[in-house]
């Protein structure tokens, strides 16, 4: 049964600080339900939402208009290396935060066939939230 204490998130954290620090990023780290480590992005200069847009746009097999977001995004962290191929900045920002957030002691054996789900612990990374937009500061700009 996935569980985080508050004492894994203060093990946690000043690895997961000094990845916003590298990156000039802010946010704050949370747990919800006891079994998963949040981890909200408030401000930054790394447009992970416009990176999120692009690849939207860049994938025409459907109408998705309805998938571009503007304020705020919940990051799909099975698909980083896909999704933000085109922003290597961003996409190297989200895996090691992701692994940071994972830390050492992270074990996942989960089996969806069989509806067995066993890991350490859950992970979410969320770029604002509904009631609080993402603040993009000054963008950096991803080198082609």
């Amino acid at each position: 049964m996935a569980y985080v204490s508050q004492e894994n998130k203060k093990k946690l954290a000043p690895k997961i600080k000094e990845i916003l620090k590298k990156y000039n990023m802010k946010g704050s780290l949370s747990i919800r339900h006891h079994s998963s480590l949040v981890l909200t992005l408030t401000s930054g200069e790394l447009d992970i939402i416009g990176a999120f847009n692009d690849h939207i746009r860049q994938d025409r097999n459907d109408n998705k208009e309805n998938r571009y977001r503007d304020d705020y995004l919940q990051v799909n962290e099975y698909w980083i290396e896909e999704t933000y191929a085109n922003a290597p900045c961003v996409k190297n920002f989200l895996q090691e935060i992701l692994a940071a957030m994972k830390g050492p002691d992270y074990f996942c054996e989960d089996d969806p066939m069989t509806d067995y789900f066993f890991r350490s612990h859950y992970t979410d990374i969320n770029v604002g939230r509904w009631d609080k937009p993402f603040v993009l500061t000054q963008p950096i700009q991803e080198a082609a």
